[in-house]
């Protein structure tokens, strides 16, 4: 059996209430401003435009830096650096086509997380692009959101995973390499890169 419609998904679940439901805000004020200022990862999430052959590409991807790498213009608009990575494109190729954007805020050893909805163009403007300039590796491009909902999220799914806790870190020599995953993923038979050489490579990149 499957949920269908809004009418039955309420069905099983209280409705939302009191500070859930209020703490939902269309502007950064003093409290997400330090979120941000403090967070040095984020996930960005985006949807394309559908055609007549397929739906709308979705993509969330992840993005780091050190604390203050997001640039706050203002309390309704955010700067995020395109930094260096694969040339894959997919999150700005779907901000083309349908120019809306979700982030995921987190701070190491804080459970709880900050959410950030709103819409994004791309921008070259060298006004923007000169607030990344002391970066290793400046970007070409930077994402400029306008902001329409930013709301602070409990500290559930963090406790649940105890994801900053060092019980829940594994060893990383026990998990397979990028190489090797990617290697058997598409059948190539080449020797991998182990972890050492695929870390020295992403240092030069950073």
């Amino acid at each position: 059996m499957y949920i269908e419609s809004q009418e039955q998904l309420r069905q099983l679940y209280v409705p939302a209430k009191g500070r859930s439901k209020d703490k939902q805000l269309d502007a950064l004020e003093k409290h997400s401003i330090n979120f941000i200022e403090h967070s040095p990862f984020l996930t960005i999430s985006t949807y394309g435009k559908p055609t007549n052959t397929k739906s709308g590409t979705l993509d969330c991807s992840p993005r780091g830096g050190k604390p203050g790498f997001i640039k706050i213009l203002n309390d309704t608009c955010l700067l995020i650096p395109d930094a260096k990575g694969n040339n894959r494109l997919d999150s700005l190729i779907n901000i083309i086509e349908t120019g809306s954007i979700g982030c995921l805020f987190l701070i190491p050893g804080i459970d709880e997380t900050l959410r950030v909805n709103g819409t994004a163009r791309i921008s070259t403007s060298r006004e923007h692009l000169e607030l990344f300039s002391d970066e290793a590796n400046p970007p070409q491009t930077c994402i400029e959101i306008a902001i329409t909902e930013v709301f602070l999220h409990c500290a559930k799914a963090l406790m649940r995973s105890k994801l900053w806790s060092a019980e829940s870190h594994i060893d990383r020599s026990s998990f397979p390499t990028m190489g090797k995953m990617i290697n058997e993923q598409l059948s190539i038979t080449d020797t991998p890169e182990n972890q050492d050489e695929m870390v020295m490579r992403y240092l030069n990149d950073l």
